[in-house]
């Protein structure tokens, strides 16, 4: 007698069939779990690179002997600093359609001549609101003329936006590259640049945004992967388990 199970009917009704969808499915499988595990690893090296920040910003202030001393000025990325010098007022650039608060402005980076040291380090002073009615029209931001005090985190140059000129040269800039700047202006500019913390102040706004490595972003991926693998396994089931059985059966009895 032979048998009715649901289980090996596909394998003995459509064989060739049955295992061309098997190979199908598994490979459909097989790929989009890999895909989740992929994304959960990124996720994983993504919250490693987000503690390490955040461990960076809980570190001592170095003072500028200390941050110039450093063997690899890379190593120092969202580390506290205290600087002492002079600002060189005549460099001070404006960058340009970067925003704050939801309004388009100009950040304000001004190099800072350090005290007992060659070196000057571009410093990213704040933000300030541009004029609409001209663009040209920059803001006046008083900038002490003495020894001033400085505390910020040690960061990269602003991001990139799109240049809409090929050159990016004079007071108002789309993006500004500090080796490139060195060269232009010629001044002995440090590896890294320094994003001034602390109360607004000289009409500039310093509610810089966090740094963020964009560990949800892998996780919504690996959500949508796993959830198609279990959809691709689902349906596997229901069509070559379930379902034609279920319409054998009918058509045989019907």
């Amino acid at each position: 007698m032979r048998s009715s199970s649901s289980l090996d009917y596909p394998a003995r009704r459509f064989g060739l069939r049955f295992w061309l969808v098997t190979l199908a499915a598994l490979v459909g499988i097989a790929v989009t779990a890999s895909l989740g595990r992929w994304q959960l690893s990124r996720a994983a090296e993504k919250e490693a690179l987000q503690a390490a920040i955040d461990s960076q910003g809980r570190l001592p202030a170095l003072d500028a002997p200390a941050m110039l001393g450093a063997p690899d000025p890379q190593a120092l990325l969202h580390r506290p600093v205290r600087l002492r010098g002079l600002w060189l007022a005549e460099r001070t650039v404006f960058l340009d359609n970067r925003q704050m608060r939801g309004q388009p402005g100009f950040y304000v980076l001004t190099p800072l001549a350090l005290e007992n040291s060659a070196t000057v380090v571009m410093v990213q002073r704040g933000w300030v609101q541009r004029n609409f009615v001209d663009r040209t029209a920059l803001p006046k931001i008083p900038t002490p003329a003495g020894l001033v005090d400085v505390q910020g985190l040690v960061v990269p140059a602003p991001s990139r936006l799109y240049e809409f000129s090929g050159e990016d040269k004079g007071t108002i800039r789309q993006n500004l590259d500090l080796g490139a700047f060195a060269q232009e202006t010629g001044l002995p500019l440090w590896q890294q640049s320094v994003q001034q913390m602390g109360e607004d102040g000289a009409g500039l706004l310093r509610e810089w945004p966090v740094p963020k490595t964009g560990v949800e972003k892998h996780y919504g991926y690996a959500f949508q992967w796993f959830g198609l693998c279990a959809l691709l396994t689902g349906l596997y089931v229901w069509f070559q388990f379930v379902r034609r059985p279920a319409v054998r059966r009918f058509a045989r009895h019907g």
